[in-house]
């Protein structure tokens, strides 16, 4: 069974997101934030895959392409919001989101879930303008009515 192209590129996303931060892990460069900036181009390239396989296909209508890249990174900043949480947990939970949150735009001391939530919702918007920016590129392979 083959997996629709929307989930294998959101999946695709997510282990480039994934990789990156691991590797920013390694290399003790994961406390600076603007590098931390950086995975939307994962997004970018995973939703600019989905519509060019779109258009490989002859899928040509604005509407369904845009709901095809939404839906793209959507799956990819979710799967990366949950593989956060999963790796949040494994580190020490709330005490390594303290550390996350030193460096980022929380104040206080947030938990686990609620930086989660927080950088789904991040993620979600991120998603909407990068799917934006990409359908405002590609506007003239599709047919407009």
């Amino acid at each position: 069974m083959k997996l629709p192209k929307e989930i294998f590129n959101g999946f695709l996303i997510f282990l480039g997101i994934g990789l990156y931060f691991l590797l920013m892990n390694v290399l003790g460069l994961a406390d600076l934030f603007y590098l931390r900036t950086l995975n939307v181009f994962f997004i970018f390239w995973g939703v600019n895959r989905t519509l060019q396989m779109n258009l490989l296909e002859g899928e040509t209508n604005f509407v369904s392409n845009a709901v095809s890249a939404m839906a793209t990174s959507v799956v990819g900043v979710s799967l990366s919001v949950f593989g956060l949480l999963v790796y949040s947990y494994a580190r020490g939970g709330d005490a390594y989101v303290k550390t996350l949150s030193e460096t980022f735009m929380f104040g206080g001391n947030p938990s686990v879930p609620t930086y989660c939530i927080c950088l789904l919702f991040e993620g979600i918007a991120s998603s909407v303008i990068v799917t934006m920016m990409l359908m405002l590129y590609w506007n003239n392979k599709y047919a407009a009515d």
